[in-house]
């Protein structure tokens, strides 16, 4: 993008819908699923946009879960504080307008969603990018930015924000016999690159066999 970001769609689900991920009282957080036959009547992809060392609060390892957790609490108190989500119509996001109804596409997040303005629930450089790449997405995916396309916040979950220190055997650094693995551990940013670590780390565990 000109502002030297990225903005990236992850995790499409067909025929699927947002799910309640959320994992702390008072903080909000969602996610995608499909059930077997991906018959829903929608589908739903995760938009994400890069963040930077310089972007977190400050210098401490787990600066960036407090980044996570910011976004999330301010996604409660717009959603209402009763854990419905904040959510707002493509159209109305790239006028800078909050929503009060849905248009055709009916939003699938089952407990319920607050038609708001979403920018107080993300970092303005995460709003800017978004407003500048969803666009650029409506080109290469017709319907992508169709105006009455349902955003739903927050996903803050994509990749973890920090990382257990491994070997390059695989070995987690500070306990033996622990061989950290995929996104949680830090290692793996989307079901591909998971994936693949998994291997990794299964051969080095049948070596070390």
């Amino acid at each position: 993008l000109p502002n030297g970001r990225s903005v990236f769609s992850f995790c499409m689900c067909p025929g699927g819908q947002v799910v309640a991920a959320s994992s702390e009282q008072g903080h909000l957080c969602v996610n995608g699923a499909s059930l077997n036959a991906r018959d829903g009547r929608n589908a739903n992809a995760a938009l994400l946009v890069n963040v930077t060392p310089d972007d977190l609060p400050g210098d401490d390892p787990l600066a960036g879960i407090e980044l996570q957790r910011a976004c999330e609490r301010a996604a409660y108190r717009l959603g209402g504080s009763n854990w419905n989500a904040p959510a707002q119509l493509v159209g109305d996001f790239l006028a800078r307008r909050a929503s009060t109804a849905p248009g055709k596409v009916k939003p699938t997040y089952p407990l319920g969603v607050t038609w708001t303005a979403i920018d107080d629930a993300l970092p303005q450089h995460i709003v800017e990018s978004l407003r500048l790449g969803i666009p650029l997405l409506g080109k290469k995916l017709r319907g992508y930015d169709r105006p009455d396309a349902v955003l739903t916040g927050v996903e803050t979950r994509s990749s973890s924000p920090v990382a257990v220190t491994r070997d390059r055997a695989c070995h987690a650094v500070s306990t033996p016999g622990l061989y950290p693995c995929g996104e949680g551990a830090g290692y793996a940013g989307g079901i591909m690159s998971a994936a693949t670590d998994g291997i990794r780390c299964a051969e080095a565990l049948i070596a070390d066999l």
